[in-house]
């Protein structure tokens, strides 16, 4: 059995596509996993399975989902070992996340995508780099650092997607590092 973390795009946002963890771990029970678990409302799962293609897990959730709840939900599917070398990679410091005291202000952020972006459509995303919004598209992730907060940023899943045509889900820091935790526990 491999781990996997599987990032549900756009659910319990603004009283929209509201799905209960307890439902989601419930629904996703029917599925050949095993250890499903889910992390805060934002849609992170962690399971085991012994499926090895993350797009047939991605369509297995999303298909689940769509079985029980009127709407489509977009799913990105990492292992563990891909999720643990996100952060390895990421080109900011966490220190250029905090406010200098040290004290965690989420300004870092990955999006995860769908798929790798087409060099077109990443050096076109180049444009719109700013001292407010810094990013750096590598492979199926961008790491934006947002120095005055998520909320205010250009790079939100739907200008990813439109930017770069694919499917984008966004989670800061802290939920990145907790769902490595997460799936290192599990292995």
């Amino acid at each position: 059995m491999a781990v996997y973390i599987g990032l549900l795009r756009g659910i319990n946002v603004s009283g929209q596509k509201l799905i209960k963890m307890e439902e989601l771990r419930s629904l996703l029970a029917e599925l050949p996993f095993r250890q499903v678990r889910t992390y805060i409302q934002s849609g992170n799962i962690v399971f085991e399975a012994e499926q090895k293609e993350t797009e047939l897990l991605e369509r297995m959730l999303e298909n689940k989902i769509a079985e029980a709840y009127p709407f489509q939900v977009p799913v990105v599917v990492r292992t563990a070992p891909e999720l643990a070398a996100v952060a390895e990679a990421c080109p900011f410091s966490e220190a250029a996340a905090t406010d200098g005291s040290g004290k965690a202000q989420h300004k870092l952020y990955v999006a995860f995508l769908s798929e790798r972006p087409d060099d077109r459509q990443t050096a076109l995303l180049q444009s719109y780099s700013s001292d407010a919004d810094q990013f750096k598209v590598a492979g199926r992730e961008v790491y934006i650092l947002c120095r005055n907060g998520y909320g205010k940023s250009l790079f939100s899943n739907n200008f990813l997607e439109s930017k770069l045509k694919v499917t984008a889900t966004t989670r800061n820091w802290a939920t990145v590092t907790k769902l490595i935790g997460m799936s290192s526990a599990s292995s």
